[in-house]
């Protein structure tokens, strides 16, 4: 009996040894890979038909950027400058608010963008071209603030320098926020940079 077990250790340890997994270059089938976000505004469709009013672009979210696509914001004839700022800044903002369309959200869009939100002019003391929005932009999500800041400061509603002058409903200082191209690539890792800016 012990001679047995002894002769049959050897073959033991062989069919051991073949018991691991062995490479294959087969690929298992583990069910459909996820599919690719497209983010193209331009195709057919993708964006709502246009409206009455001043053609603008909207930044909304695609994937882990931003991406611009048109919308209009409707503005009476012979608004003065400062009103028109105002409004053109708050149609804007109900833009960002309101979210992609149905064709846009088949292609990825997003907002973070709540709705609800609303902006104001400058205080006194404020630079002249300051908007006061509802929520401290500190207290925004770097997305959020990242689709304002960008949809912003490429519109009416700011000086067309690529920055804009942004301040809370609170008694904290305005500051004049930039829309880079870091900003525009990965909103979620890069806040809009900031900086004081010199009173009214």
């Amino acid at each position: 009996m012990t001679v047995r077990r002894l002769l049959a250790l050897p073959v033991l340890a062989v069919l051991l040894t073949g018991c691991g997994i062995r490479a294959t270059e087969v690929p298992t089938e583990f069910g459909p890979a996820p599919s690719r976000v497209r983010c193209s505004p331009a195709e057919p469709d993708a964006s709502p038909p246009p409206a009455p009013g001043i053609a603008v672009q909207a930044f909304l979210l695609c994937g882990s950027s931003l991406a611009a696509v048109d919308r209009t914001v409707r503005v009476p004839d012979g608004t003065a400058d400062a009103a028109r700022r105002i409004l053109v800044a708050q149609g804007l903002l109900d833009q960002l608010a309101a979210g992609p369309s149905a064709a846009e959200r088949e292609a990825g869009y997003t907002t973070d963008v709540r709705a609800g939100a609303s902006v104001v002019g400058p205080r006194p003391g404020d630079p002249e071209d300051t908007l006061r929005l509802s929520t401290a932009p500190g207290d925004l999500t770097s997305y959020a603030l990242a689709q304002i800041v960008c949809t912003f400061s490429d519109s009416a509603a700011a000086e067309g320098d690529g920055s804009v002058v942004l301040g809370g409903p609170g008694e904290r200082a305005p500051r004049r926020y930039a829309c880079t191209d870091e900003v525009r690539a990965r909103p979620g890792s890069n806040e809009p940079p900031s900086s004081t800016v010199a009173g009214g």
